[in-house]
Formats: C-alpha cells, sequence, structure tokens
C-alpha cells in the first residue's frame, strides 16, 4: 500500500502534523502516537482514548480495503481497533477518520468532495444515528441529514445547557419543510405562528432557567408511541408522522428532573422541534401538556418542579450505571444476566411512574427489550414473564393498546423460542404461529400490531402456495391499516400474485439518478431481479444469468434491483463480478419504493417477463430460468405467442 497523508482540517492542526508522516515522501510510518493525538471534529464523542501505558502496546499498520480502498488502523494489544484512516478514493489522502469503541465504529469524519477538510459527521452503533452536515467546512454542524427523535431531544438540552440558539435552531422545523407537510392552510398559518420568533424565545428561555446547566446529562426519552396525522385531516394532503408531549429525563449533580420539548415532526430522516423547551422550574401552567396535532381535550401532562420521586430517582440511576457496565457483558450468560437485571429494573421503574404516559413508556420499552432478547437466545423465560406480564395488566384493567402491545411481543417471543429448540418440529410451530396471529387480529382488531399480523399472515400463506389465502391477508392490510408501514408491501405483494399474463410497468433510479424503464426493453424476455450483496442465494445466482446473457443476448436482458443498504457495496460487486446490466437502487432495502411496487419479502425473487412485457413467472428459480428463456424466444421465433404461466 502506497503511503498516503491526512487531510488538514480548519479545527485541528493535529491532522497536519500526521500528514507530514504520512505523505509519500514521509521518511517513516506514521506512529501510535501520533495517530492517537487525532480527535473528532465534533467534540461529544465517546470513543476509546487508550492510557499512555495501553497506548504503548498498541500499533498502527497499513492494510488494502475492499474496493481498493487504503487504511492505517490502529489496534490495541488485543487487536481491538481504536482508529481507521482511510482512503477511499485512491488519490493517496486520507477522506476518512473512524473512531472506535469496544472495537466497533462509533463515529467518522468524512471528507466528501475530497477536497481536505471534514464537511460530514456520521455516529454509528451504539453512539446512534446523527449524521451532520458541515456546508462551510468549520467543523460546526449547519445541518442535519439524519437524526431521531431521541437524539433531538438530547441536543436541545446540550442547546439549553450552552444557551447556544444556532445549535436549537437547526433542530427547528424550517419554513420550506412546513411548506412540504401537506398541511391545510389554516393548519399551517397557525404552525408558522407558533415558529415565528422561535429562536428570540429559545434565547430568553436559556437565559433565565437555570434548572439545566453544563454539568446536565441527558439521561432518556420520555413519549407515547408516535402518530399518523392523515392525509384528508383538516384538508390536508399528506400522511404525517408526530411525537406529542416528549420529555427529555435528565440528571443534573445526582438529581434527575424532566425538560419539556413539546410536539416532534418527521420530515424524512430528520426530526423537527416546533416549540422551545421548557424546564422544571418554569410555570407549570406553561409546561403543561400542549400536544398541536392531537392533543385530546382536557388531558394534561404536568411536568412537576419537585421532578421524579426519590425511588424513581433511585432506579433511572441504577439503570444508568447497569448500561454503562453493559460493554462487559460479552458471554451469553453475561448478556442473559445483564438483561435480566435490566428487565427487573425497567419494570420497577414503570411501577413506580406516577405519569400513567411514562408507565406506558417504560412497559413498551420492557416488551420490547425481553421480546428481543428472547429471538438472541438471551432469555428463555422471556415469552413467559411477557405472559404474566399481560395477565397482571389484563386483571387490572388496563388499557387495550398496551394489553395489545404485550400480547403481540409475547406470542413474537414464543415463536422465537419455539424455533430455538433442538429437533423442532417446524410445521407445528409454524401452525402455532399462525394460530397466535389470527387469535391476535380477533382479539385485537384495531391495535397498531394487528397490521403487522395481518401482512406476517399473508407472508406465510404465500411461502405455504396458498395464494388465495395470502391475497386476502394482503388485502386487509391495505383496507383496515392503508397510513401503516406494511400496507405499501402488502398491496404490492397482492399486485404481484396478481400479476402472471398482465404487462408490467416498471421503473426505477440507478445509483447514478438515471430513470431505469422496463418499456424501453419491449421485444425482449427480461429478468428482474431482486438480490443484495448480503445475500448468499443471490450471489450464487449471478454466475447462471450471466451465462444467460452471455448466450441469449441481444434478445434477453437483466435489471437488477439491489435492495442493498450501501451503494458502496453494490458498486463494489458489480464491478468485482463484472455485472453489465442496469441496476436499480433506492434508499430502504426491503422497504424501499421498488421492493414495496411488488411486495418483495426477500431475496432472491426474480420476475420473467416476455416480449411483450407480460409477467410469465412472478417467483421463478435460477435453474428454471434456461429452459423458460429458451421456450419464450423459440416461440417467439417461430412466430407463436409464448403463454404466461
Amino acid at each position: 500500500m502506497k503511503r498516503f497523508h491526512v487531510a488538514a482540517s480548519a479545527r485541528t492542526t493535529l491532522w497536519v502534523v500526521l500528514a507530514a508522516a504520512l505523505t509519500g515522501q514521509a521518511l517513516a510510518n506514521p506512529t501510535v502516537e501520533q495517530a492517537l493525538r487525532l480527535a473528532p471534529v465534533q467534540k461529544e464523542v465517546d470513543y476509546a482514548r487508550p492510557s499512555a501505558e495501553e497506548a504503548a502496546r498498541c500499533r498502527i499498520e497499513s492494510r488494502k480495503l475492499e474496493g481498493g480502498a487504503s487504511a492505517w488502523i490502529v489496534s490495541d494489544a488485543n487487536g481491538l481497533v481504536l482508529r481507521m484512516f482511510v482512503d477511499t478514493n485512491g488519490n493517496n489522502t486520507v477522506d476518512q477518520w473512524r473512531y472506535y469503541k469496544d472495537g466497533v465504529e462509533v463515529y467518522r469524519d468524512i471528507d466528501s468532495t475530497f477536497n481536505q477538510k471534514a464537511d460530514q459527521f456520521r455516529w454509528f452503533h451504539t453512539a446512534g444515528t446523527r449524521w451532520g452536515i458541515d456546508q462551510n467546512r468549520d467543523g460546526e454542524i449547519d445541518s442535519w441529514k439524519q437524526i431521531s427523535p431521541e437524539e433531538v431531544t438530547a441536543e436541545v438540552v446540550s442547546a439549553l445547557a450552552q444557551a447556544d440558539t444556532a445549535r436549537f435552531q437547526r433542530l427547528v422545523l424550517t419554513g420550506a419543510e412546513l411548506r412540504s407537510l401537506g398541511l391545510s392552510p389554516d393548519h399551517a398559518e397557525q404552525l408558522a405562528e407558533k415558529l415565528g420568533g422561535i429562536e428570540r424565545r429559545f434565547q430568553e428561555v436559556a437565559s433565565a432557567q437555570q434548572a439545566v446547566t453544563k454539568e446536565t446529562k441527558w439521561l432518556q426519552f420520555s413519549g407515547t408511541q408516535p402518530g399518523i396525522v392523515p392525509a384528508g385531516s383538516e384538508g390536508s394532503t399528506k400522511d404525517l408522522e408526530v411525537y406529542e408531549n416528549v420529555v427529555a429525563v435528565v440528571e443534573t449533580a445526582g438529581q434527575t428532573s424532566q425538560v419539556y420539548i413539546g410536539t416532534l415532526v418527521r420530515v424524512g430522516p430528520v426530526w423537527r422541534v416546533i416549540d422551545v423547551p421548557q424546564t422544571p422550574t418554569d410555570d407549570p401552567s406553561a409546561v403543561a401538556a400542549r400536544g398541536f396535532f392531537f392533543q385530546p381535550a382536557g388531558l394534561q401532562r404536568e411536568i412537576r418542579s419537585s421532578g421524579p420521586s426519590e425511588a424513581m430517582q433511585e432506579l433511572l440511576g441504577q439503570l444508568e450505571k447497569l448500561d454503562r457496565q453493559a460493554a462487559d457483558a460479552a458471554t451469553e450468560q453475561a448478556q442473559a444476566e445483564y438483561t435480566l437485571q435490566r428487565a427487573e429494573l425497567i419494570e420497577n421503574i414503570a411501577q413506580s411512574a406516577q405519569d400513567p404516559q411514562d408507565q406506558v413508556m417504560w412497559l413498551r420499552q420492557l416488551a420490547d427489550m425481553i421480546s428481543a432478547a428472547v429471538q438472541m437466545g438471551h432469555c428463555p423465560d422471556g415469552a413467559q414473564r411477557l405472559e404474566d406480564l399481560y395477565d397482571r395488566f389484563a386483571e387490572e384493567g388496563a388499557d387495550q393498546d398496551i394489553l395489545a402491545y404485550l400480547r403481540f411481543r409475547q406470542y413474537t417471543a414464543e415463536y422465537g423460542l419455539a424455533l430455538q429448540k433442538p429437533r423442532t418440529n417446524f410445521q407445528s410451530v409454524q401452525e402455532e404461529w399462525l394460530e397466535n396471529l389470527e387469535q391476535f387480529v380477533d382479539d385485537y382488531p384495531e391495535a397498531t400490531d394487528a397490521a403487522e399480523a395481518m401482512l406476517q399472515l399473508g407472508m406465510a400463506h404465500e411461502f405455504a402456495g396458498e395464494e388465495e389465502e395470502a391475497k386476502e391477508w394482503f388485502g386487509r392490510v391495505v383496507r383496515d391499516f392503508p397510513n401503516s408501514p406494511g400496507a405499501a408491501k402488502a398491496a404490492g405483494a397482492r399486485r404481484r400474485l396478481d400479476s402472471v399474463g398482465k404487462q408490467l410497468e416498471f421503473r426505477g433510479r440507478s445509483p447514478a439518478g438515471d430513470v431505469v424503464d422496463l418499456a424501453k426493453y419491449r421485444g425482449k424476455v427480461m429478468l428482474i431481479q431482486y438480490w443484495a450483496t448480503w445475500s448468499e442465494a443471490a450471489k450464487v445466482d449471478m454466475s447462471m444469468i450471466k451465462d444467460l446473457v452471455a448466450r441469449y443476448s441481444p434478445h434477453f436482458g437483466v435489471i437488477g434491483v439491489s435492495l442493498d443498504h450501501s451503494v458502496k457495496d453494490l458498486a463494489e460487486y458489480v464491478k468485482e463480478q463484472g455485472l453489465k446490466w442496469p441496476q436499480i437502487h433506492e434508499d430502504g432495502g426491503l422497504d424501499s419504493r421498488p421492493a414495496n411496487q411488488l411486495g418483495i419479502l426477500t431475496v432472491p425473487t426474480m420476475i420473467l417477463v416476455d416480449q411483450q412485457g407480460r409477467v410469465v413467472h412472478r417467483n421463478i428459480q435460477a435453474s428454471e430460468l434456461d429452459r423458460e428463456v429458451r421456450r419464450l424466444l423459440t416461440t417467439k421465433a417461430a412466430g407463436q405467442p409464448g403463454a404466461p404461466r
């Protein structure tokens, strides 16, 4: 690997120092000490910082990465990666600075324009999902390309603690975003009025409040589940996803309290605030619940000046301490013990919550955690624990929404647990799973999870070859839950099941942004191949498809539809394999628009289309391709129409 230099940054001259050691003219390789002196551009990053003694045992090496990238990699004595400085485009200049914790990448500075200054900042894995953009490359984030609602509340708390108006302002819904929401003129005007003067009001709140200081730590996001304001509500033209009455739980000098955030609005991968935060010391009447979109009449969420009870403070402190120790749970047994301890704590926190909405929030978190732990094999008694929770709250007359939430995760945990048992009778397990799903739909037909249950039932019946039953369940998802995340998938699946013999309209965007349209290939037999680089089965099909293209071109062609999340992974594989046919790639993977258009449930899925653009096979296997392509080409040459199947 060639030596390459690290680009300089306006924020740190250490990049220049290391550059001198890494240029092609450098007399020696960079040292561990030089590499470890580099720091993230963004200051609030929790990454591995080895002590001097630990650093003495670290090593640095150059390495070629997949796709032709090169990197200097710093590892500790146990081989865990601490830093990786990467040249992604082969110009002998570092354009990515990656920082790790416990061997996992948690943050990355990115020079996306290769002009020797970082302009993007991304958090990964346990550090979150944030993706910031620095347009003028001064080291300060100018806008968010991606940020979750939890991270928005943490950013609001930091902005409040530092009285940083600019930091708060980049979280606020912009005028252009407001216009894109599709609200009715009256509703849009009301929201515009609410946003008016928000910068000045934040300055006033930040300068007057004393509850949130520079020592304040963000602990938890508190809010009920997000809701959809459906298109047509008060004249709106688009669905809108929002959180109402959001609260951030914080800690200052060992005391926990709450910061009222209010309403959050989703704009693509970014969540936005529409009001200034309020602290516990503010006037309770001003801090009371102020839901903007669907606040029920008379509902008040009071942020008490006294904050959580002493018992709640103690439990939250124990939870924070336990989560800090989670990285040490390296073995299966340690993971199981951590899960059990955390479940006990969260259940106690839910029981101690004075606000019913807080209790529901903690119960949902508990159910999600236990169900996920069962799937991972860390909580063998999790299904029974969820059933016991359900029975207890059912006896207490709990709200149907939380009962449905608990029951669905209980069924999911039971299914996952049954599949883990040795010598499992898969047919029996599957039958019980479907019975539970149908029972759930009967018991809770209006629950949010009913849409997912119906989608799972449709998928199971399709895989079993029971197409009419599958179409019925997919149709119910679309009819009963038209605004659910699975509705587009269900509609596409039904469309695909009915597609044989029909002319297919299909188009999408290539990684370069060009339109790939099936209609342009009329006169050819065409294969639409849904695939991904993470699917070994799909990659096994590639050699056979390449052979067919070589033998039957120009009368046979392929359109690939990549369901990879990374365009880079797609590009590297296409180049490596020499794939010549067009590829469609749009964000979302299995939930992307092209995947949902035909309800793709798994990869590989391949659809064969005849010369007239009609679907011949809606799920053809690679072993059948040669015979079917020859049949279609032969019947066409003989002047006979190919019979769709």
